[in-house]
C-alpha cells in the first residue's frame, strides 16, 4: 500500500526520500534522512524505528547490504517489512519479506532505489527509476517528486493514494526539505508539488536564519519591520 524513492543527487551530497500511500500521513513514519549519511525507507506493514536504526549502521560505517542484512538476523517480524536504503555515495540495499502485501517489487538504480507493494504493477519502481536517472539536472526535490509521479503514471498501487511525503537533507542536522500532505481525497502528490513550488523561493532564507539571522532576510509577516 506504499511506493517511494530514495535518492542521493551526486551534484550536490543531497539525499532525499518521496513516498506516498492509500493511508493517512506517510510522511509521520515512513521516509528518514541524515545529511551526509543518507535515506531510508521503512514501509509496508511500518515499523518506524527501523528508519534511524539504518541511518545508524550507516553513521557507524557499514554498507547499506551489511546495515539491511543485520536487522534482517535481528528484528524480530522483519518478514512484514519493506525496506529501502541509500547512502551518501549512491550504494543502496533492500530487504522485502515474506509478508509483504499484494505485488511488490524493488529497482535499485543509478543513484536511486525505488519500492513499492500492494501495485498495480511491478513497472512501477522501474518508471521511478527511470525518471529519477533523466533528470540528473533537477533540484532532488523536484528530481523526487517527478520520479513518483511516474510511479503514479505507470499504475501506482491497487488502491488511490491519500497522503504523500518529501523530505531532502543537505549538510545541516535539520531537513533542508521537510514536506507533507496527511490527508487528500485526490491527487497529494500534485498538492506536495504545490508545496514544493511554493518552498522553493523561500528555502534558502529559512536556512540562514538558522545559521545568521542578523544577516538573513525580513521575515515578511506583519509587523516585521
Amino acid at each position: 500500500m506504499t511506493f517511494s524513492i530514495s535518492g542521493f543527487c551526486e551534484r550536490t551530497g543531497m539525499v532525499g526520500v518521496a513516498i506516498t500511500t492509500s493511508s493517512i500521513s506517510v510522511a509521520s513514519r515512513c521516509p528518514w534522512i541524515r545529511a551526509g549519511v543518507g535515506a531510508a525507507a521503512t514501509q509496508n506493514v511500518t515499523d518506524p524505528s527501523l528508519g534511524n536504526l539504518m541511518l545508524d549502521g550507516l553513521e557507524h560505517g557499514q554498507t547499506p547490504d551489511e546495515v539491511i542484512d543485520q536487522l534482517v538476523i535481528q528484528r524480530e517480524f522483519i518478514e512484514y517489512r519493506q525496506l529501502a536504503l541509500i547512502d551518501a555515495q549512491g550504494r543502496s540495499a533492500s530487504y522485502t519479506g515474506a509478508q509483504t502485501l499484494g505485488t511488490n517489487a524493488v529497482v535499485q538504480g543509478d543513484g536511486c532505489i525505488a519500492a513499492g507493494n500492494l501495485l498495480i504493477t511491478t513497472n512501477v519502481p522501474q518508471a521511478m527509476a527511470d525518471s529519477f536517472s533523466s533528470n540528473t539536472q533537477m533540484h532532488l526535490a523536484e528530481r523526487l517528486l517527478v520520479a513518483l509521479q511516474a510511479g503514479v503514471d505507470a499504475g501506482g498501487e491497487e488502491g488511490p493514494v491519500h497522503s504523500a511525503g518529501l523530505k531532502v537533507a543537505h549538510i545541516h542536522p535539520w531537513p533542508l526539505v521537510d514536506l507533507r500532505v496527511d490527508w487528500a481525497d485526490d491527487g497529494p502528490i500534485t498538492q506536495l508539488m504545490d508545496l514544493w513550488k511554493a518552498y522553493e523561493p523561500q528555502m534558502m532564507d529559512y536556512n540562514a536564519r538558522a545559521i545568521n539571522p542578523s544577516a538573513a532576510p525580513s521575515y515578511g509577516v506583519p509587523g516585521d519591520l
